[in-house]
């Protein structure tokens, strides 16, 4: 087996059984994830501790080239030069219990309601009740003195990484370069010494940005993640994680573990930008503030659920659907239209509506519903005229707004979804939840399969 694994290129995660052997199994790995199982008596493989959560809660991950060997006894394993070595066997807090559907009739439907409590609990480990600040545990770099932070992931990832290009460049004044993991790998990108790489996954196994992060390290820079799972490869590879404790996520369409990830990446901001000396301590409370009302808010917003089932109706109808908003609720634009895609089959965009005249406006009329995200703010007024606009040429528009945006415009539009009215801080993170329950409901309309669409994996480990 040894030498059978040297010949073999790419990336795979195996496990071997032999005729003859009942008592015997190899499992091995490169650039995929693979974790052994310790049972009572019985032994499992598998790609993560949740695939094994309803076997056994003792896991050790296998590391980049390890094979095992693996027999009732227990695992021997050895590394890509065939030394006999430890790999550390961990508890996990999953269980089975833990990933059923309970009432639901679907995770992903589970998953979004369950978005107060884990926004809640992750924000807990960040927020000092006391001092009443956000408080990040110890990095090994100064946040006030790094030149420029890159973050890159993919998918839902990513847009919550372009969030966090907003929120950073506006309120901690830190340069921030966002690339899209499969891209960034292959760009070559000159990197400054002594900056910083942020790498956001649910999974922690995403093979195109682990791939990014192991460029970032080789250029030196200083690595930090925002995973899901503390024990993934992406978490092992980092200098520091800030985890997001959203617990397992089923659905392949991400929902808790975005909301979780903004939530994270909020807290970095302010932290940020305390240390950059970019707010001051009224507004570093008033941003706080605005942080822990997020759980609140996110119970609030569900309420609106039947609301958004009687939209979903309308929208199940087309065949095209258009996502528009600027700044911060620009990537929510774009995150709406892949949860849309993703799981009812509708092609959908998103667009900054800076840029409907530079093309989706061709697109605009009474078969193409219309998405805008349009909170009270700095912004409002400008993202209110292109609605106008949308309406002007017989466009049907879905307004996700707060009671002044409402009373403004809400009766020009098809349908309109009063929002709690909250700081523009935290918009992207509460905006998020009635886009996913669109989505959610447009595909059970469809008849689609919500938790496992076509063609789609939860976790992407292979190129």
């Amino acid at each position: 087996v040894a030498a059978a694994l040297k010949r073999l290129h790419g990336a795979f995660a195996l496990a071997i059984i032999f005729a003859g052997h009942p008592g015997l199994m190899i499992g091995a790995r490169r650039n995929s994830p693979l974790a052994v199982g310790y049972g009572d008596g019985e032994m499992y493989l598998g790609s993560d501790a949740l695939a094994l959560a309803p076997l056994t809660q003792r896991i050790s991950y296998l590391e980049e080239g390890d094979w095992v060997e693996i027999t009732g006894a227990g695992a021997v394993v050895r590394d890509a030069a065939d030394r006999v070595v430890e790999r550390a066997v961990k508890l996990t807090a999953l269980s089975g219990a833990l990933v059923g559907k309970g009432q639901y009739r679907h995770y992903m439907q589970k998953e979004i309601f369950e978005q107060p409590t884990v926004i809640g609990d992750t924000l807990g480990s960040f927020f000092n009740p006391y001092a009443r600040r956000i408080q990040l545990p110890a990095l090994p770099f100064d946040l006030g003195k790094i030149p420029r932070l890159t973050i890159s992931a993919c998918g839902t990832a990513f847009y919550a990484g372009l969030v966090a290009k907003y929120w950073l460049e506006q309120i901690a004044r830190l340069p921030v370069e966002a690339d899209i993991a499969s891209e960034f790998r292959y760009r070559e990108a000159p990197m400054p010494s002594g900056g910083a790489a942020l790498f956001v996954s649910q999974s922690g196994e995403t093979i195109d940005t682990l791939a990014a992060l192991r460029y970032a390290k080789a250029q030196k820079q200083n690595i930090l993640s925002v995973v899901n799972v503390p024990e993934s490869a992406i978490a092992r590879e980092s200098d520091a994680v800030l985890p997001t404790l959203a617990g397992p996520e089923i659905g392949v369409a991400s929902t808790k573990a975005f909301t979780t990830q903004l939530t994270v990446l909020a807290c970095l901001t302010i932290a940020a930008a305390r240390a950059r000396g970019a707010i001051d301590q009224a507004r570093e409370e008033r941003l706080s503030a605005a942080v822990t009302e997020v759980p609140a808010r996110a119970a609030e917003i569900l309420n609106h659920d039947e609301h958004i089932q009687t939209i979903a109706e309308f929208v199940a109808q087309a065949r095209d659907v258009l996502f528009l908003a600027r700044g911060a609720l620009f990537p929510l634009a774009m995150e709406g239209a892949l949860k849309l895609k993703e799981i009812s089959y509708i092609h959908a965009e998103g667009y900054a509506a800076g840029e409907m005249k530079h093309g989706p406006i061709a697109l605009i009329d009474e078969d193409v519903p219309v998405i805008v995200g349009a909170p009270s703010g700095p912004l409002y007024e400008k993202t209110a005229s292109n609605v106008q606009e949308v309406v002007a040429r017989g466009g049907r528009v879905i307004l996700l707004s707060d009671a002044a945006g409402v009373r403004d415009i809400g009766t020009k539009v098809e349908h309109a979804v009063e929002l709690p009215t909250v700081d523009p801080f935290v918009a992207p993170i509460l905006y998020a939840i009635p886009v996913q329950l669109l989505a959610y409901h447009v595909a059970v309309l469809k008849g689609t399969d919500v938790d496992q669409p076509r063609n789609l994996a939860k976790s992407v480990t292979v190129e």
